[in-house]
């Protein structure tokens, strides 16, 4: 699809929180395909909006962005009431098979569980990612729609290396800086896309839809040679390092997040364990 948006609606208008495709920020709820969609509990699929009543008469049709398909669901509240809408956009008519509709309530449904995690103030005060339970709520939902699309998705958990002599030496101000600093690397270094949170005290966990573990591996390297040019630049106070634990979902046997999570962090202490006093970040 060319264009995707969030949108959130009020009184006279709908904002655009999320946008693909398109530049503009709001336009005015009378001319909006989304409120439609808010007086319905239901994914509403226009194939050719020029054959639709409700709709072939809409100045977005002829002007910018040019609407021909629509795919709408509305997003609600933890209680229930409706916000604003997830919606797909096409400008040219089009199909939307059964699957299709499928993947637009598991990605409205991803929608709705970060406005749940804000709700319930998921977000670690510290670094500014999600916390454990944040984590939780987005990561178990994207899991769920990798299954149900028979897409890849892999999971990475972190540990800081020696994060307790930095705060026994250094102090807990030093140490909330090394954690707020590899969160920032994270961001960095993973895509947008990309679940990335804390989890622990030290530990932090990402969860990558749409790649492999050989992908992941990839990006763990950047992650090394990332925080390697930060250590060369620090030589007289701390090194960042960290031991990783890697795992491909398998559908099969990881039957919820918890069980991914499991698996990802016996291999990050068997990999903190076998290493020894190897460092991963060289510098």
């Amino acid at each position: 699809m060319p264009i995707a948006l969030v949108s959130l609606i009020d009184r006279e208008r709908q904002w655009f929180k999320s946008r693909y495709g398109i530049n503009v920020e709001a336009t005015p709820r009378e001319v909006s395909f989304c409120g439609h969609v808010m007086n319905s509990d239901e994914v509403l699929v226009v194939h050719d909006v020029c054959a639709d009543d409700r709709f072939n008469k809409n100045a977005m049709i002829e002007a910018a962005p040019n609407i021909r398909f629509y795919a709408g669901y509305p997003l609600r509240s933890p209680d229930g009431d409706h916000l604003g809408t997830f919606c797909l956009i096409d400008k040219r008519p089009r199909e939307f098979a059964s699957k299709h509709i499928s993947m637009l309530l598991e990605l409205a449904q991803m929608v709705e569980a970060e406005l749940l995690s804000a709700t319930l103030a998921t977000t670690d005060e510290l670094t500014g990612i999600s916390n454990r339970r944040g984590f939780n709520a987005i990561a178990g939902h994207a899991l769920t729609m990798c299954r149900d699309m028979s897409k890849p998705a892999t999971l990475v958990m972190f540990d800081l290396d020696d994060f307790k002599a930095i705060n026994d030496n250094l102090g807990h101000e030093a140490g909330d800086r090394v954690l707020a600093e590899f969160a920032r690397a994270l961001l960095k270094t993973f895509r947008e896309s990309d679940v990335v949170a804390r989890i622990g005290g030290d530990e932090f966990a990402v969860l990558v839809t749409g790649s492999a573990g050989s992908d992941v591996h990839l990006v763990l390297a950047r992650l090394n040679e990332r925080l390697a040019r930060r250590n060369r630049g620090f030589r007289d106070q701390y090194a960042l390092q960290f031991s990783a634990g890697v795992v491909t979902f398998e559908p099969e046997r990881h039957q919820d997040l918890d069980v991914l999570l499991h698996d990802a962090d016996k291999n990050m202490y068997a990999r903190k364990r076998d290493r020894s006093d190897e460092a991963i970040v060289p510098g």
